[in-house]
């Protein structure tokens, strides 16, 4: 899909369609007035008719009218202005976008410019509209053998009739692609079947997107390189799999030489059985997206890349398979990580956890300026906030407040919970320095603070997706790339652009 920015006397704009949008107020304001005065009140008489009054979801498309180039105007309605906020505006962009992606036309002229969204600015606005266009044209059908029917929709422009307009305008088309590039890509990823996307299938990808993109230099270690490391608890998940785990590193410097880099690691468990405590079948094959934070990884440096962000930038994805076999690890097991901590592993089904510990003391090598990590880790992260709102944890205030904001901006929205000492008390165990499991009680929040004891060298995040990262069942079932969103949004805040 083509994004572009166009100014120009509106009702002379040749195109496929002109969209704009309407309030239910009965007064026709903005783009609407204007192109109805052009075609001597055609717009209002509909209105006035009752075939739209400007309700949320409607759409009337008119033909032909006469007076406008335009070969049609559609007719979408939003509500009522003081009303107009972030879901309000994608779910009208979401309409706009499915009566035109089945219709005849292929180009549009969006003239949202001036609606007035709710602590939304004019380059927020087209960003948020590019995204959700993007997201709503989504499609994944590279192993069904007859392909979904491809929209006639090509392109879309950004309207607005004060040219002053026009830089803020392309640097939200610009940045709003490069964001759904990367979103993508993690959707893409986390789509894939669990034969298909496996460790090294990862690490080869991380490769094809190093040749895409020069600027990063990618890294790939396997299973001798970590054990040399002294990576014992994440080799240990992998230990049942026939499948080897990889460690894969991404550099990008578009930053000064000198400055720290930002540090993002991405749990890659590309299909998970839970291991030896075997998870029961039912919903089993969705253990294909216990890798969308490794996925959602390489979506922020594709989109940040692309972006050029002046910033310099670590990712890591910590990749294996959790499986059972006669060589896999058993509850009881106890490992050493890289950090030197031993672990009694009580439940193998509390994997992530395991990758992630080697990969964040890892990750102090790099000196970084802050370290977020993004996982699919707790089910009790669902239980708590649903699958709209992120979970988020940390050791540092600062860090994560900027994230919170970056979550406000984006609309990739997560919540933070508590990391008090009180709740590290039920990771004790009798036989190692840790328990990989704190008991039923707060059980997203125990999660965080075995990650917590690997993370005193820097300022750490962790970003719980388990509730976010996909969608269960039915026709709607898929990887939602978030919070590829957020941490871009994040990485746009510490470059200041």
């Amino acid at each position: 899909m083509e994004f572009n920015v166009k100014h120009g006397t509106l009702e002379t704009m040749k195109t496929g369609c002109v969209v704009v949008a309407i309030n239910e107020s009965g007064k026709l304001a903005g783009a609407a007035a204007e192109l109805d005065r052009a075609c001597g009140g055609q717009i209002s008489l509909a209105v006035k008719h009752g075939d739209i009054s400007g309700k949320p979801g409607q759409t009337l498309m008119l033909f032909g009218l006469p007076g406008i180039s335009a070969q049609r105007v559609l007719l979408a309605g939003y509500g009522k202005d003081e009303e107009l906020n972030d879901r309000s505006f994608r779910k009208l962009v979401q309409k706009v976008i499915a009566v035109l992606k089945d219709g005849g036309a292929t180009d549009a002229l969006f003239t949202f410019a001036a609606l007035p969204v709710k602590q939304r600015d004019l380059y927020s606005r087209t960003r948020l509209l590019v995204e959700t266009a993007r997201e709503s044209l989504y499609q994944f059908d590279q192993f069904k053998s007859k392909k979904a029917t491809k929209p006639r929709l090509k392109k879309v422009l950004m309207w607005s009739a004060d040219k002053s307009d026009a830089d803020a305008l392309t640097r939200g088309v610009a940045h709003g692609q490069a964001i759904s590039d990367g979103t993508d890509l993690t959707r893409t990823l986390g789509n894939l079947p669990g034969n298909v996307c496996t460790p090294t299938f990862l690490a080869k990808e991380a490769k094809v997107l190093g040749k895409q993109h020069p600027e990063l230099d990618i890294e790939i270690l396997d299973e001798k390189d970590m054990k040399a490391l002294g990576m014992g608890s994440l080799l240990s998940v992998s230990a049942g799999s026939a499948e080897p785990a990889k460690l894969i590193r991404f550099s990008y410097q578009g930053g000064k030489p000198k400055d720290q880099p930002h540090v993002l690691v991405g749990k890659g468990i590309t299909f998970d059985t839970g291991g030896i405590s075997l998870k029961p079948g039912a919903g089993m094959d969705e253990m294909k997206y216990d890798m969308c934070g490794a996925a959602t990884v390489f979506g922020v440096l594709k989109a940040a890349v692309s972006m050029r962000l002046p910033i310099n930038i670590v990712g890591l994805v910590a990749a294996a398979e959790n499986m059972p076999s006669s060589t896999a690890t058993k509850p009881g097991d106890i490992v050493t990580s890289m950090s030197g901590q031993t672990i009694e592993v009580l439940n193998t089904d509390a994997e992530g956890r395991l990758v992630l510990c080697d990969a964040l003391t890892y990750a102090e090598r790099f000196k970084p300026a802050s370290v977020v990590d993004i996982a699919t880790l707790t089910g009790a992260c669902i239980v708590a906030l649903g699958s709209h709102t992120t979970g988020l944890l940390g050791n540092n205030d600062e860090l994560i407040g900027k994230l919170l904001d970056a979550g406000k901006q984006s609309d990739d929205r997560a919540w933070q919970l508590p990391l008090f000492d009180e709740y590290q008390e039920q990771l004790d165990s009798p036989f190692a320095d840790i328990a990989n499991i704190g008991g039923p009680k707060a059980g997203t929040i125990t999660a965080a603070c075995f990650l917590s004891r690997f993370t005193k060298a820097y300022p750490w995040a962790h970003l719980d997706i388990a509730g976010t990262a996909w969608i269960s069942g039915g026709k709607e079932k898929g990887a939602t790339g978030r919070p590829v969103p957020l941490l871009t949004q994040y990485l746009l805040n510490q470059a200041q652009v």
